[in-house]
């Protein structure tokens, strides 16, 4: 089975160099203001052009509106949405009809209970992405990027309708066993590919996906 890779939050050349030498199949950029990852729609657009024909661009946004998911489409010529917030079936269909792209909805586990929430996303998204639901007491927690795992058996005891991918607290050391655990046919990094939250290694971004592709 091949591994499919996105590596997420890219801001600088360098990053997406590396992710594009290595071999990602998506690589993604943040939308969300808060995070250290945060790029606007021009420096997007910049970080974009560099990257070649094959290689999905994908956008996060968190609760976003159209005016501004709009500009990051344009700008970076968007080739999927990520929804990394509260959005809810209605808002993730409308969206995808709106601008006609395939989005992909980001749910939050910590546990069992949690995967049920998927299911009101079928006939709305285009693909699923597992990441960790951060603790209450988590201080300062982010939609995602956050570092954290989830008990990744969890998800190797279902079966999906749509296409997934997994994230939350992978790294180049931890991914063989999170894929074993999961059958993940896609995976999404961001801080596991960080020196410091906002700037991405190169070096790791290498490892990580070196590591997807002997899998």
């Amino acid at each position: 089975m091949s591994i499919a890779a996105k590596i997420c939050g890219l801001n600088d050349e360098m990053g997406i160099a590396a992710a594009i030498a290595g071999g990602a199949a998506f690589v993604g950029f943040v939308f969300y203001e808060p995070s250290p990852r945060c790029v606007t729609p021009e420096r997007a657009a910049a970080l974009a052009s560099r990257v070649p024909r094959g290689i999905a661009k994908v956008g996060l946004f968190v609760d976003a509106e159209d005016d501004a998911i709009a500009a990051a489409v344009k700008g970076a010529a968007l080739d999927m949405l990520q929804f990394h917030g509260g959005e809810s079936p209605a808002r993730v269909a409308a969206a995808r009809k709106k601008f006609a792209l395939p989005v992909m909805k980001a749910i939050k586990i910590a546990s069992r209970a949690d995967l049920d929430a998927a299911t009101d996303y079928f006939a709305a998204a285009d693909r699923l992405l597992f990441d960790a639901k951060p603790p209450e007491n988590f201080a300062g927690a982010l939609p995602g990027g956050n570092g954290l795992a989830f008990d990744w058996q969890l998800l190797g005891e279902r079966d999906w309708p749509l296409p997934w991918m997994l994230s939350g607290g992978l790294n180049a050391e931890n991914l063989r066993e999170a894929v074993r655990l999961t059958h993940a046919a896609a995976i999404d990094v961001s801080s596991g590919v960080e020196a410091r939250p906002g700037l991405k290694d190169p070096a790791k971004i290498t490892a990580f996906l070196d590591k997807a592709r002997s899998l």
